[in-house]
C-alpha cells in the first residue's frame, strides 16, 4: 500500500456503519444503510428475513458494501452467506453492534434473547469479502 493509504482493514474494524448494495429483480440495485462487525474474516450483518437486502441476497449472493467517512472509503465486494438457525445465528449475532443492550434488555437471559430473535425473524446476512479496495 502506498505511503499515507488508507489500511483497508484497519478502516473496517473501526467503523461499525456502511452502505450495503444488493441486486432487485429488475437488476437495479437496492442499497441500506446497516451497521455491521467485521473481524477480518468476515461481515457480519442483523436483518429481518422480510427485508429487501435479505430477499436480494439470497437470489443474487453477489453484494458490495461501501464503507465511507468523508472522502476516505472502502468497498468491499463479496459473497453473501444466510445464517437462519441457532446456534450459528446467536453466535453472530453476538458480534452485532446492540446484542449487548439487547442481552440486558432480557437480563442476561440468552434463551430470552433467541426468543426475541425469532418473534423479529431476525437473521444473520454474513458477507464474505473477496475484494476490498481502499481509497484516500
Amino acid at each position: 500500500m502506498p505511503e499515507g493509504g488508507l489500511d483497508a482493514e484497519k478502516w473496517l474494524r473501526e467503523h461499525s456503519l456502511c452502505t450495503l448494495a444488493t441486486g432487485r429483480r429488475d437488476g437495479s440495485p437496492q442499497m441500506s444503510l446497516v451497521s455491521y462487525h467485521y473481524d477480518g474474516k468476515d461481515i457480519v450483518i442483523s436483518t429481518t428475513s422480510d427485508r429487501p437486502k435479505w430477499l436480494n441476497s439470497k437470489r443474487l449472493p453477489r453484494v458490495a458494501l461501501l464503507v465511507q467517512d468523508g472522502r476516505q472509503y472502502a468497498l468491499v465486494y463479496g459473497r453473501a452467506e444466510h445464517v437462519e438457525s441457532d446456534p450459528n445465528r446467536l453466535a453472530l449475532t453476538k458480534r452485532v453492534p446492540g446484542y449487548q443492550r439487547r442481552l440486558e434488555r432480557n437480563n442476561g437471559d440468552e434463551q430470552a434473547v433467541v426468543r426475541e430473535l425469532n418473534q423479529e425473524k431476525r437473521v444473520i446476512l454474513r458477507v464474505i469479502p473477496e475484494r476490498i479496495i481502499p481509497h484516500s
